[in-house]
């Protein structure tokens, strides 16, 4: 009876050893599943934040691109207009010398007439003219003869040119 007691002890604690073992099998596979399924999850957010950060990392570059070339087109553009900007100062003063020029041409063309009139009248007997309210007028200082506006021209000094 003590054999037979200890041989169905044996037997049934054999038989929890084996239920034991499976269940341990069991869970240990279940364990091992829920950690695969956990980590996949986790790394399905890693692997999206490593091509998120991929991706912008690509868009950082295009845009430090288009940045230079848009500051290098800027210059360009820039260096443009101040090359307009000088073209028309330029033309200005041009415009300015022509003026100058021509206002001296002027002064120039005026004395010459004025003292080629002046020799040729120079070189002819004078005149007496006619008497105005009783006073003799010399030939000379007829408007007829002197220049055309010269006797209503004020005179102008070298300074207000």
């Amino acid at each position: 009876m003590l054999s037979s007691l200890v041989k169905g002890h044996q037997a049934k604690q054999s038989a929890r050893k084996e239920s034991q073992e499976k269940k341990k099998k069991e869970v240990t596979t279940a364990v091992t599943s829920l950690t695969h399924a956990l980590v996949d999850h986790l790394n399905s957010g890693v692997a999206q934040a490593y091509v998120n950060q991929k991706k912008l990392d690509t868009e950082t570059k295009i845009l430090q691109a288009n940045a230079a070339h848009f500051a290098k087109q800027t210059t360009q553009w820039l260096k443009l207009v101040e090359e307009f900007n000088q073209s028309l100062k330029e033309i200005g003063d041009v415009e300015n010398w022509a003026r100058s020029i021509e206002t001296d041409m002027r002064t120039i063309s005026s004395a010459l007439e004025f003292s080629y009139k002046g020799s040729f009248l120079a070189t002819e007997k004078p005149r007496r003219a006619v008497t105005t309210y009783g006073r003799p007028q010399s030939a000379l200082l007829e408007p007829s003869i002197l220049p055309p506006g010269s006797l209503n021209r004020p005179s102008r000094s070298r300074d207000s040119w």
